[in-house]
């Protein structure tokens, strides 16, 4: 029959003598365990030992009598105030003690109905039969249902249970140091918070008590003043006094009427003295005035908002970490933390002791943590070659949930868009040679050579807008563009002008010299209206004021072949065979980041104003491989990101426009198309 015909699986049976050996022996005293003098008890180190061994091992201690040493771990074990007896009892040593003696008294489990026959387990139904009971349970087993006897199944539930609670506990060990050593840290940060506070407040009363001191000086010096004064006025009236008694002295036995008459006149002038010292030569008020201003109850209010004690509801262990971007050497790595509270929920404020290790193939990468003050921390880092890095993030201390992050940093600077194909529609360009960006006007000016025409676009969307279509920019032969306050200034190699038009393509002015060969470049300054003109035939750049008249030269015929031209208000860029940069009188200043001669070219430049200083923005191609370069405009004009562009490489970048967060527009002259790529 095919039920009787199911699997009795081999099974390792254990031996009672060794289980009890391994499991329910003191391995100090080598004695069972029992509930009487060899009670099993737990140690915070997970192991068992017998109370007898405790005893001993804690009376010895001489040392410190409130500790002793584990025997097994030799790790430092605090006796509780109860004393040994009051360390708590090993519950999975009692339970497998039971659950021994329960094997003692029945070792193979037997049916009651069948003497002699031992009872079998279906691990597949997860039940216990007999297999000649006919009306009882599992009768008719199934032939691929796995039997095993029921002794062998309660030995391996056994081992599963004892596994199951070594792992439980060691967990809960674990878990136990976390919240203890988490205690300890509230602890010493709840003590440097109270001598953080009581030091401030200590400067506080420094600081009070060198304003009393201040003003009772104050006080004392200008009664002092007046103590003096008046004091000197009395002794002027003691020494009058004394003049006019000394005069009077004897007058009642002067019997020479000249001799009074005398007298009398001395005393009339004396009078006039004595009149002059009636009224106090200095008054005695004397008051300390606080109305006079609002600073007492402006430093009320500073105490009421003075200090404050922060605290976070952030939960580690479910924060996550998120690249902003792909991974490019050269370029700035993001890693985002969002914080979340132990309920998941998003945390709204910063402030949160967030640390930052980061490496590249194992080597230290300097990283910087920045706080949004939002829940989100941006970690940046900057690796300067291929391989793989690894951002290790802790917040109190601990690991955030994706810690460590690993990411591969590639060599290649994929595009982040490429609009435009060859043609002549709206959305097709024909020999794209220079764009240029308004922030103003929130647009793009594509000059697109081919059909002659500039083409206006959203620098947000890249939405078609407009052409721009003027007979200055007719014959193919246009070759840069810069914007200007009304509207966009393009150079004309073939005719040698400079044609500056508005959006809606109305001619506003026409600039042309006798000293321009072929001009190819042309950058303007917004603010003072002036045009700079590189020009590859005469080998220098020409300076226009607001007029159209040529008010500087610079390179005196010693450039090389220029693709790029950048003009600030203090500033000129210039870009040939390397970055040269020049002052507004048109002094070189600086040469930086040059190409090998006869095997590079720049092929555009541009100035990015930052609140830590200028940068220079530059595509630039060395033996075909084309990069994007940002370096230092001031200083030692170091080079502070790059990157190449191998990853569907533009064919050939004659121009760049500076887009919104750290990006950069290309014009790629062969490929008919624009692309967008990130420079920092």
């Amino acid at each position: 029959m095919a039920s009787m015909s199911s699997t009795l699986v081999e099974t390792v049976s254990i031996n009672y003598e060794d289980f009890n050996e391994s499991f329910l022996t003191c391995g100090t005293c080598l004695c069972t365990y029992d509930g009487g003098e060899h009670t099993p008890k737990l140690l915070p180190c997970s192991h068992t030992v017998c109370l007898h061994c405790l005893t001993r091992i804690a009376a010895s201690q001489t040392r410190d009598a409130g500790s002793f040493r584990c025997p097994i771990c030799r790790e430092l074990i605090t006796i509780p105030r109860g004393g040994v007896p009051a360390l708590p009892p090993s519950f999975l040593v009692n339970q497998l003690l039971d659950l021994m003696a329960r094997q003692r008294r029945e070792v193979i489990p037997q049916c009651s109905s069948h003497p002699g026959r031992e009872l079998l387990f279906c691990e597949t139904c997860d039940c216990v039969f007999c297999r000649y009971c006919a009306d009882g349970p599992h009768s008719d087993t199934p032939c691929d249902h796995t039997v095993v006897p029921f002794s062998i199944a309660l030995k391996r539930m056994s081992e599963i249970l004892l596994y199951r609670a070594n792992e439980c506990l060691s967990k809960l060990g674990s878990a136990r140091e976390a919240v203890a050593g988490e205690l300890r840290r509230l602890e010493a940060a709840a003590t440097a918070a109270d001598e953080a506070i009581d030091r401030h407040f200590a400067e506080l009363r420094a600081a009070l008590e060198k304003r009393h001191n201040e003003l009772k000086s104050a006080a004392a010096a200008a009664a002092s003043h007046k103590r003096k004064l008046l004091e000197e006025q009395l002794k002027l009236i003691d020494a009058e006094k004394s003049k006019v008694e000394a005069e009077c002295s004897g007058l009642q036995q002067q019997v020479e009427v000249r001799e009074v008459s005398s007298r009398a006149a001395a005393l009339g002038a004396r009078l006039g003295d004595a009149a002059a010292l009636a009224e106090p030569r200095e008054n005695a008020f004397l008051a300390v005035d606080f109305a006079h201003n609002d600073a007492q109850q402006r430093f009320v209010d500073s105490l009421e908002v003075l200090g404050r004690v922060r605290t976070s509801t952030t939960f580690p262990g479910l924060c996550s970490l998120q690249l902003e971007s792909s991974c490019v050497s050269g370029l700035e790595v993001v890693v985002v933390l969002r914080t979340v509270d132990y309920h998941g929920e998003a945390r709204s404020t910063g402030g949160d002791p967030v640390t930052a290790a980061a490496t590249l193939d194992d080597a230290p990468l300097p990283c910087t943590v920045t706080d949004l003050d939002s829940g989100l921390y941006r970690i940046s880092m900057r690796p300067w070659s291929a391989g793989s890095v690894s951002v290790r993030v802790l917040v109190f201390s601990r690991a955030v949930r994706d810690s460590p992050l690993r990411a591969a940093v590639t060599s290649q600077a994929a595009p982040l868009r490429v609009w435009g194909a060859r043609g002549n529609g709206k959305d097709q360009l024909s020999q794209p040679v220079a764009l240029a960006r308004c922030p103003k006007r929130k647009e793009i000016y594509v000059l697109d050579a081919g059909n002659s025409r500039v083409k206006v676009l959203d620098d947000e969307t890249f939405a078609f807008k407009t052409h721009i279509v003027n007979e200055g920019l007719a014959g193919r032969s246009c070759t840069g563009i810069a914007v200007t306050a009304e509207g966009v200034a393009a150079v004309n190699w073939r005719t040698r002008t400079i044609t500056e038009v508005n959006t809606e393509g109305t001619t506003l002015r026409t600039i042309r010299s006798d000293r321009l060969v072929e001009p190819v470049c042309v950058a303007a300054d917004v603010a003072t209206r002036r045009l700079a003109v590189a020009d590859n035939g005469a080998r220098t750049v020409f300076v226009f004021d607001r007029y159209g008249n040529i008010e500087r030269e610079i390179g005196n015929g010693d450039l090389g072949l220029v693709g790029g031209l950048a003009l600030s208000e203090d500033l000129i860029i210039i870009a040939d065979v390397a970055v040269r940069i020049y002052d507004s009188e048109g002094n070189l200043k600086n040469t930086l980041a040059p190409v090998p001669k006869g095997r590079g070219v720049y092929g555009g430049v541009a100035i990015d104003e930052t609140g830590s200083g200028k940068h220079i923005v530059c595509a630039r191609s060395v033996r075909g491989r084309a990069a994007l370069v940002v370096l230092e405009a001031g200083g030692g004009g170091k080079t502070l990101a790059a990157c190449e562009l191998l990853d569907k490489k533009p064919r050939r970048v004659a121009g760049i426009a500076l887009l919104p967060n750290k990006k950069v527009l290309l014009a790629d002259l062969a490929g008919d198309c624009l692309r967008l790529h990130t420079y920092w």
